[in-house]
């Protein structure tokens, strides 16, 4: 497999210039990663967003809502953010979440869960879970349809998706219809070939990912329930999932590894494989394999909504 050309030739620049985060605090590292932002200033239009306030057990989170616009009730997509349950927010995840709700096209209600080390396992899980039961309560005022409720997220956040359905299905709580996973965490397994292949010099690095989980899952027991590493769950009676790899992730081997499960179970489940990426490539706008992944992405859970 070879690198992406245009990852080829930031690979390097991206690579040395990503935080230590693993030597800070969470808020060290959240301080380091929000001041790397810079929104865009030309953010793509969508018809209407609005930020609301949620209650959640124990506290209120925010959400931002973006909704096309449509006269017919649209699908809803409940999204988690990436960031190793550490970092990012509604503001990292905006561009890529306005052009999943235009392409898709459906209501997207991006999730800002409460973050570790602050709030460890399973506090960003359950905030998902209550987002989504949320925005399946309010489906009409949202302009979507209650009957077709996806989740998804990337990286972190995949993991908060897969997560919450399986909440979903062991509380019979909200019927999903989708789940949209891009390149997910789905264990702390950090001895793949893939974490030996890519753990070092390809952007996202081992001593990262190890940190991430000593935030969110401290514990190393808990690190087997299901609802911390869903590799560990019963997948069966779970909703279809579309679930985009990158080729060139430490993470790629557990993605592929929860695809094959899903599909052992009896879960359609389409792949969208991107050999030249690497982790987070999807948030990376400057890059044309990021618009090609995000079309195929939107393209596919489309489908599955409009079943």
């Amino acid at each position: 497999m070879t690198l992406d050309p245009q990852i080829a030739g930031l690979i390097e620049t991206l690579d040395s210039g990503f935080p230590p985060v693993h030597t800070m605090t969470g808020a060290e590292a959240r301080a380091a990663i929000r001041a790397r932002f810079v929104p865009n200033p030309n953010p793509e239009p969508v018809f209407h967003v609005a930020d609301r306030q949620i209650d959640v057990a124990g506290g209120r989170v925010g959400v931002r809502i973006y909704r096309p616009e449509s006269s017919e009730p649209l699908p809803i997509l409940v999204y988690a953010h990436g960031g190793g349950f550490v970092f990012c927010d509604l503001d990292s995840h905006d561009g890529l979440c306005r052009n999943l709700a235009n392409s898709i096209p459906a209501v997207v209600v991006s999730v800002g869960y409460r973050l570790a080390p602050e709030h460890r396992w399973p506090t960003a899980a359950e905030d998902v879970c209550a987002a989504t039961l949320w925005a399946a309560a309010h489906a009409a005022e949202l302009g979507g349809d209650p009957s077709r409720i996806a989740v998804g997220g990337d990286s972190a956040g995949g993991n908060l998706a897969a997560v919450t359905t399986l909440m979903a299905r062991d509380r019979d709580s909200v019927d999903i219809a989708a789940q949209l996973l891009l390149y997910p965490v789905m264990a702390a397994d950090f001895d793949t070939e893939s974490y030996r292949r890519y753990g070092r010099g390809y952007y996202n690095p081992r001593p990262a990912l190890q940190w991430y989980w000593d935030q969110y899952v401290p514990a190393v027991e808990d690190r087997r329930h299901p609802y911390a590493s869903p590799l560990q769950a019963d997948l069966t009676g779970l909703p279809p999932a579309v679930v985009v790899l990158a080729g060139h992730d430490p993470l790629r081997d557990e993605g592929f590894a929860y695809a094959d499960a899903l599909a052992a179970a009896g879960t359609p489940t389409t792949r969208c494989s991107f050999e030249g990426g690497i982790h987070g490539f999807m948030t990376m706008p400057m890059l044309d394999l990021a618009h090609r992944a995000r079309r195929e992405a939107a393209r596919s859970l489309g489908e599955l909504l409009r079943r």
